[in-house]
């Protein structure tokens, strides 16, 4: 369901970037909204694969010993803030020992070294989107983004989270919503 509604809670929604929107580095993405309250929000832009970075790379520059088999996982552009720093969206399987933030029934964010470590020793959590640097909005700044016609909002689904093909996440979520890229325009007008 639709909503801009600036009292609302987004956290655990989806954020679906608006044709024109300003920022290339949001082109056509989708954010997961981790945290979302008075002071701001916080989320992961889960359909972006970083250019030539691969989990098993990325354990392997942080001397990370790892399992055979870990497979090519790609890593994620999460968002332009803290772009040196991961965090790892994952199902609630896992938690860590230093820290997860629940986000959902069903999903957690980890920021800090262990879990990467325990997907290293093939102990991680089941479901993961590992992401290096995230989005961010001062207090207010969402909620302007949203009456500016600059996203759409939709709800979470593991399929849109978690999905194999990330190129085709952004055009999934707005069918989620029965919006057809087709229908937008890049112009935003207020009724």
């Amino acid at each position: 369901m639709l909503s801009t509604d600036p009292e609302t809670d987004l956290t655990g929604r989806m954020l679906i970037a608006m044709p024109g929107m300003e920022d290339h580095r949001f082109d056509r993405a989708v954010v997961f909204i981790c945290a979302h309250s008075e002071d701001g929000a916080m989320g992961l832009i889960v359909n972006k694969p970083a250019p030539g970075i691969e989990l098993a790379t990325l354990l392997e520059q942080l001397e990370i010993d790892m399992v055979e088999g870990l497979g090519m996982e790609p890593v994620f552009f999460g968002g332009p803030v803290e772009t040196g720093r991961g965090f790892v969206l994952h199902s609630s399987d896992f938690q860590s020992d230093v820290t997860s933030l629940d986000v959902t029934e069903g999903l957690a964010m980890t920021a800090t070294l262990d879990i990467l470590e325990e997907i290293g020793a093939g102990r991680g959590p089941a479901r993961r989107r590992m992401c290096l640097g995230y989005a961010g909005w001062g207090p207010g700044q969402l909620e302007a983004e949203l009456q500016a016609n600059g996203w759409l909002v939709c709800d979470s689904s593991d399929a849109l989270v978690f999905g194999p093909d990330a190129a085709a996440t952004w055009e999934a979520a707005l069918a989620s919503l029965g919006v057809s890229s087709l229908m937008l325009s890049a112009e935003g007008g207020q009724a």
